[in-house]
């Protein structure tokens, strides 16, 4: 076997060390000078609603990025809702209804939660694009649309209820869901449901679904002892979210007892 000098066998372990250390260096965070790319922006319509026939409070999400019911929607028994969403802080969710325990109205409670946003990430994730709904558990609503959520990005107020949504076809996605909420009678539920079926016929969201959630509350209204969920429903991911969130809630009506 031929043998390289030791000058050669240097200079081509140096050239093969390099050729190894190249693709590791080059696929290494640590020696990027690219500023990371934005999160990818979420497209998600809901509504927030309240029954002052039965005091039940709740909301209603469609998105298309998977398990929303595990980020939106924020509940609690004689106090109100809320929903968190476009470029999503989930802190406003909890911070909201602690603020409404005390008492405080939803306008309120939009305006102070946003003004102590520090805008941790205000180059990829600016609290100028956030979408935050509050709504009491006497019916009093408010919601505030960021200058830049992803178009179209707005928000709609009815009687007893809110809607609001981001990278949606359209403004009608909006008002079809509180003409729906509106106009349809029967259990919170069904009404939440038809708004969601309503926004969707009117466009919905620009990127397409993948899952669905809602979220229904009142003061020892849920089955067994203590128990203030009316309603959890989440469709995590499908095709057709709607349509499965629709079946949900008519099967829990069927097994819901007169009160």
């Amino acid at each position: 076997m031929r043998t390289l000098p030791s000058h050669a066998r240097t200079i081509a372990l140096a050239v093969g060390l390099l050729a190894l250390a190249s693709p590791a260096r080059a696929q290494s965070p640590g020696f990027s000078t690219m500023a990371p790319l934005p999160w990818p922006p979420v497209a998600t319509f809901s509504i927030l609603g309240y029954d002052p026939a039965t005091g039940e409070v709740g909301g209603a999400v469609q998105s298309r990025v998977f398990s929303v019911g595990n980020g939106v929607l924020w509940a609690e028994a004689g106090v109100g809702a809320a929903a968190t969403q476009a470029i999503v802080d989930v802190s406003y969710g909890p911070q909201a209804i602690a603020l409404l325990r005390q008492g405080v109205k939803p306008a309120d409670v939009v305006k102070r939660v946003r003004q102590a946003d520090p805008d941790p990430r205000p180059v990829d994730w600016t609290k100028e694009g956030r979408q935050f709904a509050v709504i009491d558990a006497q019916g009093n609503v408010a919601a505030y649309t960021g200058p830049k959520a992803t178009e179209w990005a707005g928000d709609k107020q009815g009687k007893f209820c809110t809607a609001q949504g981001n990278i949606l076809a359209n403004a009608e996605v909006v008002n079809s869901m509180v003409s729906a909420f509106e106009s349809t009678t029967g259990h919170l539920s069904l009404r939440l449901m038809a708004a969601l079926e309503a926004g969707q016929m009117a466009g919905g969201d620009k990127r397409g679904m993948q899952s669905a959630a809602m979220l229904i509350v009142k003061k020892d209204g849920g089955v067994w002892l203590h128990n203030d969920v009316v309603l959890r429903l989440q469709v995590d991911d499908s095709p057709e979210p709607i349509k499965e969130l629709r079946r949900l809630v008519d099967k829990a009506a069927t097994m819901r007892k007169p009160r």
